[in-house]
């Protein structure tokens, strides 16, 4: 098939939605489909077209149902479109009726839809390969936790700060935080919140992560 997919971002602000779209490019074209990444759709001919957030790809997901009427038309809610846009933002829920099939990261993410778009939601995970895993070094004296995505405040990022601070004094749990400041404020709470049990290292490449 010739698949349009449509991200918001591009590869450059290292964002949630360019990483996903990177991720669905790479699976469907190993299972032989041809794929067009875009921030934009243009009107060109496709078999189906896949957009990542409601509220910032409007006006791509608007222009294919109106030019290509009965073409599949997924539209994967990722976060902030998801938790905050299609509750208030009226582009947004017009992407939800435009679309044909939605798609959500977790399953509890169904529930904040409205209850007719529930029938059309599917769930897929996300993953993560475990290819390097084997040769990554294991701490041998404590237990060390990873947080990655960016401090924003729909992601309530300074929870697992708190959280280490409620832990017993015996355990051997440790926190890294990584993932750049979208909110200044946040970012002084992660910054102030650094711990012997918990620390923030800021942005870092995809690769790094």
């Amino acid at each position: 098939m010739n698949l349009t997919l449509v991200t918001p971002q591009l590869p450059e602000a290292r964002s949630g939605n360019w990483i996903t779209a990177a991720r669905y490019r790479r699976i469907l074209v190993r299972l032989g489909h041809c794929v067009r990444l875009t921030t934009e759709y243009d009107g060109a001919d496709c078999d189906a077209m896949i957009a990542l957030h409601a509220r910032r790809s409007a006006n791509s997901i608007a222009s294919f149902a109106e030019h290509r009427p009965g073409k599949p038309l997924a539209v994967v809610l990722t976060g902030t479109d998801l938790y905050r846009d299609i509750h208030h933002d009226a582009s947004a829920q017009r992407s939800l009726e435009l679309a044909s099939r939605l798609v959500v990261l977790q399953r509890m993410g169904v529930p904040e839809l409205p209850e007719r778009h529930r029938p059309k939601t599917r769930v897929i995970y996300q993953s993560v390969s475990d290819c390097h895993a084997g040769h990554a070094h294991r701490p041998s004296t404590y237990f060390k936790v990873a947080v990655v995505g960016h401090l924003r405040p729909e992601k309530d990022p300074i929870r697992p700060a708190l959280a280490a601070r409620l832990l017993p004094r015996e355990s051997r749990i440790k926190m890294v935080q990584a993932g750049s400041p979208l909110d200044e404020d946040l970012a002084r709470q992660a910054k102030s919140a650094r711990s012997g049990r918990y620390r923030w290292i800021g942005g870092v490449p995809h690769w790094k992560a």
